[in-house]
């Protein structure tokens, strides 16, 4: 092989290099922006099952929950204590803590849909364990609480309790 066949064939090389260069470079951003997509207040994510001792609850952002305000179709409780603010429509208002001394409040039918919420999110998630445990099956709690809720731009209602 004279010289400038081997020229030849280390430029053959180097475009072959280059391209693979440019083809793992092209994947590596495709990945890249769409593992790095965000959820802002206007888009949606899927609720997150979390398992817990006797069953599951959901947890849901402040845009799902919005999203479901639209058609309601489940009762909303405030569990945080102490009263610090409330998302409209709230329905009814039990303790976290408290929440098996009021189960007669909750619907008697364990199927029924429930969406707890609190100040932060720390306060419904153990309330949600607490009806898990108690049987009821269609829990969701709100990620982030009120806090979250504001932060996303909507709005909490304040009233005197």
């Amino acid at each position: 092989m004279d010289k400038a066949e081997k020229t030849k064939n280390r430029n053959l090389g180097y475009e072959k290099m280059k391209r693979l260069t440019v083809l793992a470079a092209l994947i590596f951003l495709i990945v890249m922006l769409t593992a790095c997509g965000q959820t802002g207040p206007n888009q949606t994510s899927v609720p997150k099952q979390v398992e817990v001792n006797g069953g599951s609850y959901w947890n849901i952002t402040a845009a799902e929950l919005m999203s479901m305000l639209e058609k309601k179709d489940f009762l909303l409780v405030n569990v945080h204590i102490p009263y610090e603010g409330e998302i409209p429509p709230t329905d009814l208002f039990v303790p976290y803590n408290e929440v098996e001394q009021y189960l007669r409040q909750f619907p008697p039918d364990k199927t029924a849909k429930i969406v707890l919420y609190c100040r932060s999110g720390s306060m419904s998630a153990t309330a949600a364990k607490t009806l898990v445990k108690q049987g009821f099956t269609n829990v969701w709690n709100l990620e982030g609480g009120m806090v979250d809720w504001e932060k996303q731009g909507y709005k909490l209602v304040r009233q005197s309790k």
